[in-house]
């Protein structure tokens, strides 16, 4: 969740032996044709426009769907909202560049400060130096390395991806009546605590179901990647019931190694994050894909919501509480072709 390292060489592992390795590619494919932007209503008295609310945004580059849609939905956010002035930085995988810019904002004075950081570790010194300055700090999904340099959390499940996703495909097998079903995985980068996390969820979920793992690989989110690492998983596991795919940019590549394959009627997909590109695919009915679990990128648009009520001392309309809450962690909900135009609008 902290750091992205790169991309490395690794085995697939097939029950617990490694029958193949491939150089994974560090290309990314990320949806920039989409502008799908999800907005947050203000509802009752947080309607009113209050004293302007100068919101200091910092988010990494827009290098992959998702990341990309975080500052499209921040600025959809503000945009909409004539009480808040956001100054948005440049988006940043270099992580001395991130701490100058958020020092800059420091430096002016914003009001409240929103900070998805490239490097949660590396970034936790210079949002501690906000908060002592008296500027509350949003951190958005990627945490900050200690609770002192925030002053609400805003993110993603992904233990509940994993979860969520196991319990899909467990729907599906006993719908087909698969009493033994073999389950593979297709991860993001292994090091990366989210990849962990989601891995974690569904293995727990499997294993409450009595089902295991057949094969389990990581790659790189890119659709290279995916690609690969899934041309290579086809090969060495004969004969596939499921497949949960971490990433839905990365699944690009995995589904296309599936119809390159010809594999495509084979089993049931699930993929991760929720592009628009995989609910466009789920909604046609005529892929293996059948369900996506969300991380929306919508929760920058909540990012700003909440910074808003933060500079202006006022708290969540429908919540007893006078305060905004320390920490708000999102739903992964399941996609489905029976859900699916729900959710469009937060695809990125």
């Amino acid at each position: 969740m902290s750091t992205t390292p790169s991309p490395s060489r690794r085995g697939i592992l097939v029950g617990g032996l490694t029958v193949g390795a491939g150089l994974i590619a560090a290309a990314c494919t990320s949806n920039e044709s989409s502008s799908n932007t999800q907005v947050a209503q203000t509802t009752g008295a947080n309607t009113a426009s209050g004293k302007e609310v100068r919101i200091g945004f910092s988010a990494p580059a827009a290098d992959h769907g998702w990341t990309a849609a975080i500052t499209r939905n921040a600025r959809a956010q503000a945009g909409g909202l004539d009480d808040v002035k956001l100054d948005l930085t440049e988006g940043t995988n270099d992580v001395a560049r991130q701490i100058e810019q958020v020092q800059t904002l420091i430096n002016q004075k914003v009001d409240v400060l929103v900070i998805l950081p490239f490097d949660g570790n590396a970034l936790t010194a210079v949002a501690r130096n906000a908060m002592s300055a008296g500027i509350p700090v949003i951190n958005l999904d990627r945490v900050f390395a200690s609770a002192l340099a925030y002053r609400t959390w805003i993110g993603g499940d992904n233990y509940g991806m994993g979860v969520n996703a196991g319990n899909f495909i467990i729907g599906k097998m006993r719908e087909k009546n698969v009493a033994n079903p073999v389950i593979v995985e297709i991860a993001g980068i292994d090091n990366l605590q989210l990849t962990q996390e989601r891995s974690q969820g569904f293995k727990d979920a499997l294993t409450a179901a009595g089902f295991r793992i057949e094969a389990r690989q990581s790659t790189d989110f890119t659709a290279a990647g995916g690609q690969q690492v899934a041309s290579q998983m086809l090969q060495a596991v004969k004969k596939i019931d499921a497949i949960w795919n971490h990433d839905d940019d990365q699944g690009i590549g995995v589904l296309a190694a599936i119809r390159q394959a010809n594999r495509a009627g084979e089993f049931v997909m699930v993929g991760g994050g929720g592009s628009t590109q995989a609910m466009n695919e789920i909604k046609g009915g005529n892929s293996p894909l059948q369900a996506t679990v969300l991380y929306s990128p919508a929760m920058a648009s909540s990012a700003v919501t909440l910074a808003r009520l933060l500079g202006q001392r006022k708290a969540l309309g429908d919540l007893a509480e006078h305060d905004v809450p320390a920490k708000i962690t999102t739903f992964s909900a399941v996609v489905t072709k029976d859900n699916v135009d729900q959710y469009l609008a937060n695809g990125y």
